[in-house]
């Protein structure tokens, strides 16, 4: 009884003492968290290297829309309006990328680009997102654990209560430990996906010029018939643009999750450093992995083909698969299904790590209860963890008959989030450029900046406010109104209003003046805190650092 009771008393000595250093943290003159805290650099981990943000930021980019969506695409746009929007979507991914590197540099804060509005734009606007932002990721880990439900029934009719235990308790697991084990976790499964691209590239370039036996060569034929663009809704040139920006509404959530490696931003070794780094190589990764492969699974499959109809969520939806057993290859329709579930899995481990995040990034900033900033002794806050991991059990709704369309309800109800976090990056970027300019600070005062981006924020974020607006067109056109559709294309844009206007109603707060934002003090900081030298490879150590840096 004495241990027990002495136990009791450790602890409850050790949760006073982090109280009062919580305290004590958010009592720091550092404007009130806008840059980093002392919360930050003695209550978190730096576990993430430059290889797990290389890596994260390449998972975010591949997921299970790129190996089943791309069927759909090509059906919705045909092969040429599948490609043109996908090449735009990641036009707009390139620029949200080098704007969310530029202001990380000088402010490598935990919560990202949410902190990041509170200093550059509004109290309230950081609010609104942070919600928005923590409301989606509480939506999407169930929903992608419902997805890997869906997919083992490809291999097995056990009951999907199984899965859904062993996921949440692993997903628990890698969430509440050290923060460089979700590193590596992505990283090898990063690597894993990696391989699978490459190999279905290459395999669809074989499949397309005749490589496999008893196959004729296919070329461009399906370009020329049906033809590059398919006309959705409309006839005619109208029809086809229909089609093409269809298609860009879809690719958007094949890319959702590129803007989370910074979210940890606080964990990272040299943030100023190897976040701008990882956000670099955005345009050689959409150009490789995503408009090579729109490319390659255009040229073998028609836009018109049935069996993209067959809709049944596992690995028999993707284009490769449809054309591997149309080869008598077998082997390829699980290789798939097992990657895309490791995706599927990839996808919630980083959705946790973002969420729980930007909870503790909201409690820092006094917009969530302080208990969210309680930390284990090895740096994660468990209890942001422990909260999200309560929602996680949504995921027994698979169990319904209607387990499909929970999952796409939910699927689609945070999809819009996604365009709201680019636009808020392109926001905080151009407030950044704006305010500089009106305090007369030049651009190359920035640990990192670029000089297409004062022209490429503004042109992006056009765009993703017309995509965000545009998204459930659809349900508007004659014929094919749907209530559902489109409380899914458009319930976040008021609830993320709404949060706006609500904080700003309940605290008063106002915009930020440009010409009152501390960018000099927060150079100041960055001067104050130079991060080391890079040591330059050596030997066979410059393979793995032309690979990841």
């Amino acid at each position: 009884m004495s241990i027990k009771t002495s136990d009791v008393g450790i602890a409850a000595i050790h949760a006073q003492d982090q109280g009062r250093d919580i305290e004590a943290s958010l009592s720091h003159p550092n404007h009130e968290g806008d840059f980093v805290t002392p919360l930050e650099n003695n209550n978190l981990a730096r576990g993430l290297r430059q290889r797990h943000i290389q890596m994260i930021a390449l998972a975010g980019a591949i997921g299970t829309g790129l190996f089943l969506g791309l069927g759909g695409s090509i059906q919705t746009g045909g092969p040429l309006g599948a490609l043109l929007g996908y090449a735009t979507v990641g036009l707009i991914v390139c620029a949200v990328q080098f704007a969310l590197g530029e202001v990380a540099a000088l402010l490598p804060v935990t919560g990202s680009f949410v902190r990041h509005a509170e200093f550059l734009v509004d109290p309230a606007f950081g609010f609104a997102i942070g919600l928005n932002i923590v409301y989606g990721n509480l939506l999407s880990v169930p929903a992608e654990i419902s997805a890997i439900c869906v997919l083992f029934q490809f291999w097995t009719d056990l009951n999907s209560a199984v899965f859904i235990c062993i996921f949440i308790a692993v997903t628990f697991a890698v969430g509440i430990a050290f923060v460089g084990i979700y590193g590596e976790v992505e990283f090898f499964f990063a690597c894993l996906k990696i391989l699978l691209v490459v190999f279905l590239i290459i395999f669809g370039l074989v499949i397309d010029l005749g490589g496999i036996p008893g196959q004729e060569r296919i070329g461009f034929r399906y370009w020329n018939k049906p033809g590059p663009f398919v006309e959705y809704i409309a006839t005619g040139s109208w029809g086809k643009f229909l089609g093409y920006w269809a298609v860009m509404t879809n690719a958007v959530f094949s890319f959702a999750g590129v803007e989370s490696l910074a979210m940890a931003a606080a964990e990272t070794q040299n943030p100023r450093r190897n976040i701008p780094k990882a956000c670099k190589k955005v345009f050689a990764r959409v150009l490789i992995f995503y408009i090579l492969a729109v490319l390659v699974v255009s040229m073998i499959v028609a836009s018109d083909d049935p069996r993209l109809n067959d809709y049944t969520g596992d690995a028999t939806t993707s284009p490769f698969v449809i054309v591997a057993s149309a080869a008598g290859i077998k082997a390829v329709p699980s290789i798939v299904n097992a990657i895309v579930i490791t995706s599927a899995w990839s996808s919630s481990n980083q959705a946790l790590l973002s969420g729980t995040r930007v909870l503790f990034g909201l409690a820092i900033k006094g917009q969530a209860p302080k208990i969210f900033l309680r930390t284990t002794s090895w740096g994660v806050p468990y209890v942001c963890v422990l909260f999200n991991t309560a929602f996680m059990f949504l995921a027994f709704m698979a169990l319904s008959s209607n387990a499909m369309t929970v999952f796409w309800w939910l699927v689609d109800l945070t999809a819009a989030g996604v365009l709201v976090s680019w636009s808020s990056i392109l926001t905080n970027h151009i407030r950044l450029t704006l305010a500089m300019k009106k305090q007369g600070i030049p651009r190359s005062e920035l640990p990192f900046h670029n000089r297409w981006t004062p022209y490429t924020s503004p042109i992006a974020l056009f765009m993703c406010l017309a995509i965000l607006f545009t998204g459930g067109f659809s349900v508007f056109t004659k014929g094919n109104w749907s209530a559902s559709g489109f409380v899914s294309a458009y319930l976040d844009i008021p609830l993320v209003i709404a949060a706006f206007l609500l904080w700003k109603f309940i605290k008063g707060t106002k915009f930020i003046s440009l010409s009152e934002i501390p960018i000099r003090e927060a150079l100041d900081e960055v001067s104050k805190h130079p991060e080391p030298e890079e040591p330059k490879a050596t030997g066979w150590g410059r393979i793995p650092a032309f690979l990841f840096d």
